[in-house]
């Protein structure tokens, strides 16, 4: 991402940039040492910080701002301090978001399902394609519709839609909706607006085989980000292979990483398959 840096990482902790403004936050991955010294890591605008009585918490130097604004090329992307340590972006996505734009046609339908505070919704809309946005979180709607407006998309073609992931494939496929390309970002437990509730291992496979029914014609990508899930990329190859193979086109997996300035050293952040066209 053009405005990212990890700077460090150690001790079950990342040390990053994020535009103007260095933030320390937990990783519970890291589980080397620290290359640099604490009096580095003390230059931190903010800090994540958890003790025994509570779930976390921002410690941030005085006029720390609600809410900055980072760019990758020519998008721009608001990020906050939320509540579970995270700021809005996942930097080690950014090569998908490049993907997206180069290979997304003008009219092109795209369902991005747990969408997040859309960036790669934004890099759809960017490439000129029409997008489908789902996610349960109302919050992270919002976020999404702020991005939007940053970008100057407010009068894109898209919706978005705060629902449970599940039951909105199984109504498009009722409906008899097709789409060009499907992105998902499943997490490995959550909760739909109305007390749904969400399991990686359980509902993924049942999700996969119905997002298979929601390819048009002439696909052009399937794309699929997981965290914090017990599993291999290759599992999620092979996922694909099972429900995609027939299409042609080609299968990869790998894991999502970034790499640190101070050692060099690679961090995985979590794992990603894609079917796309070729």
């Amino acid at each position: 991402m053009t405005d990212y840096e990890l700077i460090d990482s150690g001790n079950g902790r990342r040390f990053e940039k994020f535009g103007q403004y260095l933030i320390d936050r937990p990783d519970p991955e890291v589980l080397w040492q620290k290359t640099l010294p604490d009096s580095s890591w003390d230059q931190a605008d903010c800090k994540f910080v958890r003790t025994h009585e509570d779930k976390g918490r921002w410690e941030t130097k005085p006029n720390f701002p609600e809410s900055w604004i980072v760019n990758h090329n020519d998008i721009k992307i608001l990020l906050k301090l939320s509540p579970f340590k995270h700021v809005g972006v996942f930097p080690e996505q950014d090569w998908q978001w490049d993907l997206i734009l180069n290979n997304t046609p003008k009219d092109s339908n795209i369902l991005n399902l747990f969408g997040y505070t859309g960036v790669a919704t934004v890099s759809c809309l960017k490439a000129g394609a029409k997008v489908t946005h789902v996610d349960a979180s109302r919050p992270a709607i919002g976020w999404l519709i702020e991005n939007l407006k940053l970008n100057s998309l407010e009068q894109a073609p898209i919706r978005y839609i705060p629902e449970d992931c599940l039951k909105f494939v199984e109504r498009e496929i009722k409906r008899g909706v097709k789409y060009d390309g499907i992105i998902m970002d499943p997490p490995v437990y959550g909760h739909g607006p109305n007390g749904e509730k969400w399991s990686f291992i359980k509902d993924f496979p049942s999700l996969l085989d119905n997002v298979s029914k929601l390819l048009s014609d002439n696909p052009l990508y399937v794309i699929i980000n997981a965290y914090a899930i017990s599993t291999s990329p290759i599992t999620l190859q092979n996922m694909l292979q099972e429900k995609f193979s027939r299409l042609g086109g080609e299968i990869t997996s790998g894991e999502l990483t970034l790499k640190e300035q101070s050692g060099g050293r690679i961090l995985s952040t979590g794992i990603w398959a894609m079917w796309k066209k070729v």
